[in-house]
């Protein structure tokens, strides 16, 4: 009887083995995947183009159009959305540029806390094909802002049109996200 016994538990530690071994293939898929996701996540953004923060904006494909082209006027109209505990706004609602034309708006954020934040913006086009011809040469979307207790900040965007815009296009939204980074773990001040 005390053969069978031990045959038995000799056969569920091994099952057990076997089921450790699996358990560690699934554990390191999970991690693997977990550290994918973000590379896999920018990348499909980049190809579909929806919420791109990536620096290659300011990098130009060879050399900047330097022609403005005066017969075409695009409006441009400026939007933000916050996420988080402040005041942000862009300091002008709407513009008019002509493709090539180098342009600035400035958008204003109030940390309304008494402890910091740090806090990152998304951008977003519409219409959605605008995105590709909206270069930014300068912009605080590009890196996450860090705001101090009860801070107040001008942040520029540096922008042209591309000329290529196709001619029916005669609108673009640019419009900014601002949402905290890191939850609520702010540096009392």
């Amino acid at each position: 009887m005390e053969t069978r016994n031990q045959g038995s538990a000799g056969q569920a530690r091994k099952l057990n083995t076997h089921m450790l071994g699996k358990l560690l293939v699934i554990a390191v898929m999970m991690f693997g995947f977990g550290y994918a996701l973000v590379p896999v996540y920018k990348k499909i953004c980049e190809i579909t183009g929806i919420n791109v923060l990536s620096t290659k904006d300011v990098k130009l494909d060879g050399v900047a159009n330097t022609q403005v082209d005066k017969t075409r006027t695009i409006t441009i109209e400026f939007d933000a959305n916050s996420q988080g505990p402040w005041r942000f706004r862009p300091t002008v609602s709407s513009m008019q540029v002509h493709p090539g034309e180098m342009a600035q708006v400035v958008y204003e954020v109030v940390n309304t806390q008494p402890r910091s934040i740090d806090a990152q913006a998304i951008p977003s086009y519409a219409p959605q094909q605008a995105a590709a011809h909206f270069k930014k040469m300068e912009c605080f979307c590009f890196q996450q802002q860090t705001l101090g207790p009860n801070q107040a900040k001008q942040m520029p965007v540096v922008f042209y049109i591309d000329p290529a815009l196709p001619k029916d296009v005669k609108t673009i939204t640019l419009s900014y996200t601002f949402f905290e980074v890191g939850g609520t773990g702010g540096k009392a001040g």
